[in-house]
């Protein structure tokens, strides 16, 4: 079971996110707990104050080290294993698949969630061990942020999703991106399933997915193709796809 800590001043935002889907499946199976903790219920004072003002003067306002540092505590307590702790920022490094199937690996992750202007520094130097990006956008908080690492490191535990093989075909579990899929009706005024997914004969349809996931990459992603070592058999499938797809 993989345990997930998360701190928030909007718990709300998470705990309605893991009680639906395969998040909701992947907790009544016992495969997920999460946990969520707000700073303002171990802030000191009559106000349960989490932030002041930025330290030099600016607009916004930064989260306090000591609720999180309380928090932290607290966690230590109920949780007294090692654990990784995240906190989210576009300065952090881009979330990948690679990344996520590794923290999947991890028993317990902590993750901080920030607001307003982010947190004091000095929290981030001293109990966090990774920044994580989502991408070179920003969003108010770390919740979203939270809510969509969860739900990846969980659909690539086991037992989390129906059909296993669901997760081993998604985009960039081998570093391509995800070929098309079709169900019926086979005929519709939009157009045809492609007739080798209705032949029956798999390893045609193995090589059709493979060519257009290479192709499909190809020509969304060349930055992903680009660091990939093609074998004979995939450069043949790509440049055939190529042939089929781009004008002269």
């Amino acid at each position: 079971m993989m345990r997930i800590d998360c701190i928030t001043l909007f718990p709300e935002l998470i705990e309605a996110n893991i009680s639906a889907g395969i998040l909701g499946r992947a907790v009544e199976r016992g495969l997920l707990e999460c946990h969520t903790w707000n700073p303002r219920d171990f802030a000191s004072g009559n106000y349960r104050r989490v932030d002041d003002k930025t330290a030099g003067g600016g607009p916004g306002m930064v989260m306090m080290i000591e609720p999180l540092r309380e928090t932290l505590k607290a966690i230590d307590a109920a949780v007294p294993a090692s654990k990784h702790v995240i906190y989210f920022s576009p300065q952090g490094k881009q979330l990948t698949q690679k990344r996520v199937r590794e923290l999947a690996a991890m028993p317990n992750l902590v993750l901080l969630c920030g607001r307003y202007e982010g947190v004091d520094e000095r929290v981030l130097h001293h109990v966090v061990d990774e920044e994580i990006s989502l991408g070179d956008f920003v969003l108010s908080g770390g919740e979203l942020a939270a809510a969509v690492l969860i739900d990846a490191v969980t659909r690539v535990q086991d037992g989390a999703l129906n059909d296993a093989e669901s997760a081993t075909n998604d985009s960039f579990e081998d570093g391509l991106l995800d070929h098309p899929h079709f169900t019926k009706p086979n005929e519709d005024e939009w157009g045809s399933i492609p007739e080798v997914l209705l032949g029956g004969n798999h390893k045609e349809i193995a090589r059709w997915r493979r060519k257009q996931q290479l192709g499909r990459t190809a020509l969304r992603r060349p930055d992903l193709l680009a660091e990939m070592s093609l074998s004979a058999a995939d450069q043949g499938l790509l440049a055939e796809f190529l042939a089929e797809n781009t004008s002269n």
